[in-house]
Parts: structure tokens; sequence; C-alpha cells
């Protein structure tokens, strides 16, 4: 694998993994554009824990307040503890999907059929949330977040296995229709990707193992890593910014383009 093609899948993993507009289904279709090989899991697993060091720095604050809390029974620690236990609840569906289905999804919804079909689907969907969430009064925000929510959204994330959906796409909706504000939503969205993007990279590490790893060349996994976390940290900076002043609304149309170029072109 070369250095550019490296910085640029990079850095389309480290945007799309918290844009709504889905990771794996660029992963694809950018490679299909430059007729670049399969990247191969390797640089897969790299970029992925780029994108976890970013959302990492960003909330290192409130994710140390839940570790400190999780181990502590300090009464004034209990709303970071509460959180810590819904995040733990609400990476079990995707897990237990991942675990149970993860071959089956990479091997048979790979296509760029499905990933058009997902982004503009659920581009549409995010769309009627938006709306659905301006008539809200009332908007809960993330510390009043409850097992119900968290399991809901969680059950959403699983959809997000199938490329074109959006992990973070999906479970801002899911948020969204769950009467939170935008900003308590994709917080809660970012969170939800430490634990789940960790369980992906671990998924990853033993298909490696168990199937070998290719040789991309050690310049082009740094390469890789460095772009996705930088990428990653400027895309949720970004996104909390848009959503606070505007909505999800150019995303959403982002999402609809995109799948239509890939049907007109890819399919």
């Amino acid at each position: 694998m070369g250095i550019l093609q490296a910085l640029v899948l990079g850095v389309v993993q480290g945007l799309t993994e918290f844009l709504p507009i889905s990771s794996s289904g660029h992963l694809i279709f950018v490679p299909k554009i430059f007729g670049w090989a399969d990247q191969g899991m390797g640089f897969d697993v790299m970029v992925h824990l780029g994108s976890l060091l970013a959302v990492i720095i960003y909330f290192r604050k409130k994710l140390w307040a839940m570790v400190r809390a999780f181990f502590s029974r300090k009464v004034e620690l209990k709303n970071d503890r509460k959180l810590a236990w819904l995040l733990i609840l609400s990476i079990i569906p995707a897990g237990i999907i991942g675990l149970l289905f993860n071959d089956q999804i990479e091997n048979s919804l790979r296509s760029s059929y499905v990933v058009a079909f997902g982004l503009i689907f659920w581009g549409v969907v995010l769309w009627v949330a938006d709306e659905y969430s301006k008539k809200q009064e009332n908007k809960k925000v993330l510390e009043k977040t409850n097992w119900k929510q968290a399991l809901f959204i969680g059950c959403a994330q699983a959809i997000a296995l199938i490329p074109g959906t959006s992990r973070s796409g999906i479970t801002m909706t899911a948020g969204l229709f769950s009467k939170f504000d935008k900003k308590s939503a994709a917080e809660f969205s970012f969170l939800m990707s430490v634990p789940i993007i960790a369980l992906a990279g671990m998924l990853k590490v033993l298909d490696m193992v168990k199937y070998g790893i290719e040789d991309i060349g050690i310049a082009a996994l740094i390469v890789g890593f460095l772009a996705s976390a930088v990428a990653g940290f400027i895309a949720i900076t970004g996104l909390m910014k848009i959503i606070q002043k505007y909505s999800f609304k150019p995303f959403v149309f982002y999402r609809i383009i995109v799948g239509i170029l890939i049907l007109i072109f890819l399919v």
C-alpha cells in the first residue's frame, strides 16, 4: 500500500466514523473510485485505533470521570456511574450481532448496491428524526438518560453493522427519536463509539490471528493511524459546532447525493 492511499483512507475513516455518513460505506467505494485493491484487515485495525484515539482525546474528561465513578461508591459520582453502566448496556446488542454474524455481513453485504441503499434510506430517516426533534419540547439531556433509551440506541447501533448505515448516524437518529437534544444525542453516540470501536478492533485482531496479516508496510500503517486520529478529532469538533447552530440536513443531502452517484457509476 502506498503512502498516498494510506493517507486518503485514514482521513476518510477518521471523518466518516464520526460524521453521520457511513465510514464502512466510504471505505468500500472510495478504493473502487481510485481502482485500489482492498486495504486489508491490518490497515482497518490501525485506522479504527486512530478513530478511537480521537474520541478518547476529545472526551477525555468525561471518560475519566466515568471510569472513576465506575469503581467508586461515592454518592456525588452517581450520575457518571449511571452513564458508564448505560454505555455498557448500549453496546450489548451490537456486540452480540457482531460476534454471531460478522463474517456473514462482511462476505455478503459489502456491495455498492447495499452501501448506496443504506446511505439514501437512513439519510431520509435522519431527516425525519431531525424534524421530529424540532417539534419536541422539554428535550432530555445526557445526564437524564435511562436504560430504555440506552438499549433502544444500542439496538439501532447493531443495524450499523450493515455497510452504508453509519454507526454515528443511526445512533444519533435513535437519540433524536428518544427526545434527546441534538448535542446530547451526538455526545451519547460518540461515547458509545469508544467500547464499540475497541470491540470491533479486537474482532479484527482475532481475524488477523486466524487468517494472517497482509504485508502493508509500517509507514503506511503509521500514516493511516495518524491521519484517522487527526481527521476524527476534527470531525467530532466540527459536528458538535454544526448541529448546535444548524441541523443534520447537510449530512442528509450528502448521503442522498453520494448514494445516487454510487448507483449511477459503481453498481
